[in-house]
């Protein structure tokens, strides 16, 4: 049986799911922040006349502030929508809203922003609101992995349900068998003691069949099953039909193991490597071994820590870099408008805007003036602007899996390198 799964893009996944944080938090004084999702199928022309009969309705609006809000975000989608000659081939969507600048400010402070964003899937519904928060639902649900893979993995003494959903492997359930071992106790006969271990393990095995059903097909509706666990046991279970006829259709490979149950679930996943190789919590898997393989090899190919990884990077030396997607830094470049002097400094995300004000209250280095403007830019983005240009891989690693978490203990960022230095 095979599985199609659609390769992520974790560095876009990873912008969008920052921009769904940033808009989640916005809140619009009245009924004046635009969400707008466009299906690949729908002519552009359509949704802007649409928006222009929106225009029309918004005259009505009672507030004077609330209704020059509405009017200019409208006419300012129009516009990016005219910048397009057809739909994009996965669709579009567009936020678009009168919101307080950067550090808060009164009301008539507001500044008009656009985000626009190419969908991770194919956009399929048409839908606009004008409301005092961003419809971000829609595009939430765009980025849940639809592609669940289920585990089981059995022996006649315990067994274990697992789940397998984008960049997480989850636990589901384990539970011993209540089967005897093989050896029986005195005052019995072989025969007998036999007899009962069957009727013990048919009992066992429509007990696990049932939890199979019930995890698998009513609750997480799965697209196929791995079963693992040592000996025979699995095959018995599997050749005997115990399972539901639709989960006996997913069974995708059946895995020889060391130990069963939850111990038995992380096992089978890590020799699964081929079967799985386009599931992304795979992909990281093999992608953080890796690196971990060059640095405890010293192969010198294997670096980390965020001043010498960004050094590396800008000096073409970076095969693959790695960055955890709980970083949460940002650069903040401060240029000087009379020498033309720039320097820049990496923060924490929580003291962005503090150190920024403190940055421009110092003169320049190299003239003295005061006369600064600064730029800020997410670490991600900004790193990942530096690897297009010198055609470095980017993958942006999950913090809340067991290689997020080796990643971590680097300081979040990490690169395999071309060569040795």
């Amino acid at each position: 049986m095979n599985i199609i799964v659609e390769k992520e893009n974790s560095v876009k996944n990873y912008k969008i799911r920052k921009i769904l944080i940033e808009l989640s938090q916005m809140q619009g004084h009245g009924t004046e922040l635009i969400s707008v999702y466009i299906p690949k199928n729908k002519q552009l022309h359509e949704v802007i006349n649409n928006l222009r009969e929106e225009q029309g309705t918004a005259d009505n609006i009672k507030s004077d502030v609330t209704r020059t809000h509405v009017v200019d975000s409208l006419s300012r989608v129009i516009q990016r929508l005219k910048l397009y000659k057809k739909t994009p081939e996965r669709g579009l969507i567009v936020f678009c809203g009168a919101l307080p600048p950067e550090g808060g400010g009164p009301l008539g402070s507001e500044i008009i922003k656009t985000y626009e964003i190419d969908p991770p899937k194919d956009l399929k519904i048409f839908l606009y609101r004008c409301d005092d928060h961003f419809h971000t639902d829609i595009l939430k649900n765009m980025l849940k992995n639809d592609v669940l893979i289920g585990f089981l993995a059995i022996d006649a003494k315990d067994v274990g349900w697992g789940l397998l959903n984008g960049d997480r492997l989850e636990v589901l359930k384990e539970t011993g068998s209540g089967v005897a071992g093989k050896h029986r106790q005195g005052g019995q006969s072989a025969k007998r003691f036999q007899k009962l271990r069957e009727m013990e393990l048919t009992y066992f095995f429509n007990r696990v069949a049932e939890t199979t059903r019930e995890y698998f097909i009513d609750i997480y509706p799965i697209k196929g099953l791995i079963i693992s666990g040592p000996g025979p046991t699995k095959e018995n279970f599997i050749k005997n039909n115990y399972l539901e006829y639709r989960l006996q259709k997913m069974i995708i490979a059946t895995i020889d193991a060391s130990y069963s149950g939850s111990e038995g679930i992380r096992e089978a996943f890590a020799k699964s490597e081929s079967i799985l190789s386009n599931f992304r919590l795979m992909e990281e898997k093999i992608i953080v071994e890796k690196l971990f393989k060059h640095i405890n090899s010293k192969s010198g190919l294997g670096v980390y820590g965020l001043t010498e990884v960004i050094n590396l990077l800008k000096n073409k030396a970076v095969n693959t870099l790695l960055i955890n997607n709980n970083i949460d830094k940002s650069i903040i470049k401060i240029k000087c408008q009379r020498c033309i002097n720039t320097y820049e400094e990496i923060v924490d995300n929580i003291q962005k805007i503090s150190k920024k004000t403190s940055l421009l209250n110092k003169p320049c280095i190299n003239c003295k003036s005061l006369d600064l403007v600064s730029t800020t830019h997410d670490i991600v983005d900004y790193l990942v602007l530096i690897a297009a240009n010198h055609n470095t891989k980017v993958e942006i690693i999950s913090s809340k899996t067991e290689h997020g978490a080796m990643l971590d203990s680097l300081g979040k960022i990490a690169a395999i390198l071309r060569y040795k230095i």
